[in-house]
């Protein structure tokens, strides 16, 4: 056990070098595939921003590919975390309001699902705001 009472196979993972990678790969996996996926299918991806009432839909599209894999790319190489964290956490946060207004919904099983979509989008934000404090933290005390 450690000081905190926290179990040695606990420290030892996260302790474990590729931990820290690993995890901020997780957290912009979703990202990174929408990203190549948008950009791999450009017309899918018009049809995505034409359909939440983005125009025009080519700026728009563009600019989610941009921040999706700019954003996941700074997280990944430990560069200006803040910048990739805050630019995936403003999109999720704005994506979230848009794609998930789950308060103009009906009651029922659709509202449902719609609701716990956002709140998952919520916790996003939150790990992306979690991503740059460690960041800056690990920056202060190396």
């Amino acid at each position: 056990m450690g000081t905190d009472n926290t179990p040695r196979f606990a420290i030892s993972v996260l302790n474990f070098a590729p931990t820290g990678f690993l995890a901020r790969l997780l957290l912009v996996s979703a990202y990174l595939v929408g990203g190549v996926t948008k950009l791999s299918d450009w017309p899918s991806a018009l049809a995505e921003q034409a359909h939440f009432g983005m125009t025009p839909p080519a700026l728009w599209a563009g600019l989610t590919i941009a921040v999706e894999l700019i954003g996941s790319a700074l997280i990944l190489t430990g560069r200006l975390v803040w910048l990739g964290a805050g630019m995936l956490g403003v999109f999720t946060f704005l994506a979230a309001l848009t794609a998930n207004a789950f308060w103009a919904m009906p009651a029922g099983a659709e509202r449902f699902a719609v609701t716990n979509a956002f709140f998952e989008h919520m916790g996003l934000v939150g790990g992306f705001i979690l991503a740059a404090i460690l960041s800056y933290r690990a920056k202060q005390s190396g």
